[in-house]
């Protein structure tokens, strides 16, 4: 579980050897939040491919947070509690409210993975360099 790139999105790892922070601090901490390492602490990876290179995870940030919308929607309706318009409109924006900055987060880890590839090989020597 801890080699996919599920895991690797989800809890902020490096894309190529699935192991190292990919962010300074916790998405939580606002005075940084969502700064980006410039390198990998484990595999020595240069995160930032080009300048701007996280700009293009706007994108990926409004479709995660749609997924993070409907979720909302859909957990009122299995409660019972989507009959009221102004109710479902509240839940959602205070659920995105409150995850925005690990939406963020993910949006720019989702985005470096889609352009820096999972190396076996790399990963086995981090992880190798780790023990010593």
């Amino acid at each position: 579980m801890k080699n996919s790139i599920l895991y690797s999105i989800l809890f902020l790892k490096c894309p190529q050897c699935r192991q190292g922070e990919f962010l300074k601090e916790n998405p939580y901490h606002l005075s940084r939040m969502n700064a980006v390492r410039s390198r990998c602490p484990r595999c020595d990876l240069k995160y930032s491919i080009e300048p701007s290179f996280y700009t293009g995870s706007m994108y990926v940030s409004y479709a995660v947070g749609i997924a993070f919308a409907v979720a909302t929607y859909v957990v009122l309706l299995i409660l019972g509690h989507a009959d009221d318009p102004l109710t479902i409109f509240i839940s959602i924006v205070v659920v995105l409210a409150l995850t925005f900055p690990y939406i963020g987060a993910v949006s720019k880890a989702i985005w470096a993975h889609l352009f820096i590839k999972y190396d076996a090989v790399i990963a086995k020597q981090a992880k190798n360099e780790s023990r010593t």
